[in-house]
């Protein structure tokens, strides 16, 4: 199967890495934590991506367990790395002491040969299968972000890696936050056990505004520009219905039962995001999934800057239906059976590395591979389908050779020419 790798870079330079080296390494021969000292072993933490995501994964993973260190830390900006380290530091002196920082994409392979027991992975997703497959075969466990992919390939890509995850018995922790959510885990419990019936239909929304953008100062060049907005470049974020929206779809395919959809069909479009600065990704979709047995999902995205906001769940049975809205604290379930979530409220991102965690020291740690590439897989139906117009099955989205990564190899000062924006009936499914 074809990977094609996005290869590793430095600040200064960009540097290639194969496979054939990577598999001459000592990075393959390494082990996860035994069994038998998990339960006393201090664990070293190495954080991947020192964002603002990372630099919460990290507070939240140092908070998990009492018997842990922030060993190593690595970003692509230094500055953004001396920061993480500082605030880290201030939040856990005790914990983020003698860490390693290391600077440039090729930095993973340095920390993945560390002694480290556990990676956050928390870089823009176009670099995760990469990333993801280089941490297994470390004998990593790994925190992974969502989504896990951009492009179908590297959707593949992690899916072989997740197959050797298993093997080796490491654990992989889904950035699916929703998941972790006690209101939420208790309202799909009731779906799952038949309350509201047999699912026949489930809307999403995930209706916001414009996020950050930085503007390109002198002296950028085309790929530091482009990495610091990196939500606005398929090739690093997978447009917003991949990488912010895919948690409305992670739901609905909880809500389904986590099997795949038959197909899709979906509008989208760019209408307010007409600028140089927004890339060339789309600011609105509206995405239709057919299931099995005539079920269909709907999901609607928008990012524009001065419209209504909204993130919500509605769910239709055959004995009812559900509303969920997890920003409004509204969990409810209306027909045959009425019920309501009144239970404890949570940080879900704090309860997925309490979990986490907690499974690598009782030596069976969880393993959420599977749900991470299904869901990603799913959005990205969705957005090749917004994108060419044409309805695509599951199947042809799967098996698509679309690559989004630059074609060259990476380097520092490369001409790196922004896509056309996608045209639906010009664009072509590859």
């Amino acid at each position: 199967m074809e990977h094609s790798p996005i290869p590793a870079f430095s600040r200064r330079r960009f540097v290639g890495t194969s496979a054939a080296a990577l598999a001459g390494s000592a990075l393959l021969g390494a082990m996860p934590v035994r069994a038998e000292d998990a339960a006393s072993k201090k664990l070293r933490i190495a954080l991947v991506g020192c964002g603002g995501r990372g630099s919460g994964a990290a507070n939240q993973a140092l908070k998990a367990d009492s018997n842990v260190t922030l060993a190593a830390l690595a970003d692509v900006v230094e500055e953004q790395a001396d920061k993480a380290l500082e605030n880290l530091r201030n939040q856990h002196p005790d914990k983020v002491t003698d860490t390693q920082k290391f600077i440039g994409l090729d930095a993973i392979d340095r920390v993945l040969a560390s002694d480290v027991d556990v990676v956050l992975l928390t870089t823009p997703p176009g670099f995760r299968p990469e990333h993801f497959e280089k941490a297994v075969k470390a004998g990593k466990h790994v925190f992974c972000e969502k989504p896990v992919a951009v492009d179908a390939p590297g959707v593949r890509r992690f899916m072989e890696a997740a197959k050797l995850s298993k093997e080796k018995k490491l654990g992989v922790q889904s950035g699916f936050c929703w998941r972790a959510n006690f209101a939420e885990r208790a309202t799909f419990e009731q779906i799952e056990k038949g309350t509201i019936g047999k699912v026949s239909a489930v809307y999403g929304d995930y209706l916001g505004g414009t996020p950050w953008v930085k503007p390109r100062k002198e002296g950028w060049t085309d790929l530091e520009w482009q990495l610091r907005n990196w939500m606005y470049f398929t090739w690093l974020s997978g447009d917003h219905l991949v990488e912010q929206a895919v948690h409305t779809v992670d739901k609905m395919s909880w809500a389904f039962g986590d099997v795949a959809p038959l197909r899709a069909v979906s509008l989208g479009g760019r209408q307010q995001r007409v600028e140089p600065e927004y890339g060339h990704i789309f600011d609105h979709f509206a995405v239709m999934y057919e299931y099995p047995d005539g079920a269909r999902g709907t999901i609607f995205a928008r990012q524009q800057a001065g419209t209504f906001n909204q993130n919500s769940d509605h769910i239709i049975g055959s004995k009812g239906y559900c509303d969920i809205n997890g920003f409004k604290k509204l969990h409810r379930i209306t027909g045959e059976t009425s019920w309501k979530y009144e239970g404890p409220k949570n940080d879900m991102y704090q309860t997925e590395h309490d979990e986490f965690f907690a499974s690598i020291r009782q030596g069976q740690p969880l393993n959420f591979a599977d749900k991470l590439a299904h869901s990603t897989m799913v959005a990205i139906l969705g957005r090749m389908a917004a994108y060419t117009g044409q309805m695509i099955s599951w199947e042809d989205a799967l098996a698509s050779q679309e690559s989004l990564a630059p074609k060259e190899p990476l380097t520092w000062d490369m001409k790196l020419e922004v896509p056309p924006v996608a045209m639906p009936g010009r664009t072509k499914l590859i």
